[in-house]
């Protein structure tokens, strides 16, 4: 595959025709607010849609773990635009997302903090309608703890789990319902899970946790 110059912010980055310019953008030292997208392999899910950038000649600003690198693009990571759209997804999750953080497992260890931390913006419900699931920790596995409560359904946990197997994690339910859980809804414990650790690894909530 080809080699091709972009611009991210007015530096230039080299990378590979067509790839992801998120995962241009990181290798390059260019962060750029994400939950998804990076971590495992395949085409991204881009459900978090936090990874916006505006692109010289596009209209509207776009996901950038869905665009692919083309030489000669002018891609800008902040504008009035792209700003408005970060802070609408993200309030967006945290409609869904428990607060406070003290007492997470992934207290000072989450990319949601990260995010709030960088482009300064507040960890609060309120923004939109706040809709905060009630179901089952599942700690019944020795090693990886599952709280489901916590999950922002960015499907990470799923690419890991099927990259390393056997499979055993799943988007479970329909609607405001979805949520991570098992096949059959069995406990982890009774799962063919190997304990590889690697979806608690590229969770970035940690919703999935080492114990």
């Amino acid at each position: 595959m080809s080699e091709v110059t972009i611009r991210i912010d007015g530096r230039e980055v080299r990378t590979e025709e067509g790839r992801r310019v998120l995962a241009a953008a990181l290798d390059a030292g260019i962060w750029i607010p994400h939950l998804c997208g990076v971590e495992t392999s395949g085409l991204p899910f881009a459900s978090c849609r936090l990874c916006w950038v505006e692109v010289e000649g596009r209209e509207e600003p776009i996901t950038s773990c869905t665009l692919e690198a083309r030489d000669g693009m002018e891609i800008r990571t902040r504008s009035e635009a792209v700003d408005r759209l970060v802070s609408a997804s993200f309030h967006m999750l945290l409609s869904t997302h428990p607060l406070p953080c003290k007492g997470c497992p992934g207290h000072k260890n989450c990319a949601l903090q990260d995010i709030a931390r960088e482009r300064k913006l507040r960890l609060r419900h309120g923004v939109y309608p706040t809709v905060l699931p009630d179901l089952p920790v599942d700690e019944s596995h020795p090693e990886i703890g599952l709280d489901p409560n916590r999950c922002i359904l960015c499907g990470e946990c799923i690419r890991a789990c099927e990259d390393e197997g056997p499979r055993v994690l799943d988007f479970v339910g329909r609607g405001l319902e979805t949520r991570i859980g098992t096949f059959d809804g069995l406990p982890l414990a009774e799962t063919r899970c190997n304990a590889c650790g690697r979806c608690a690894e590229v969770c970035p909530v940690k919703a999935l946790w080492k114990r």
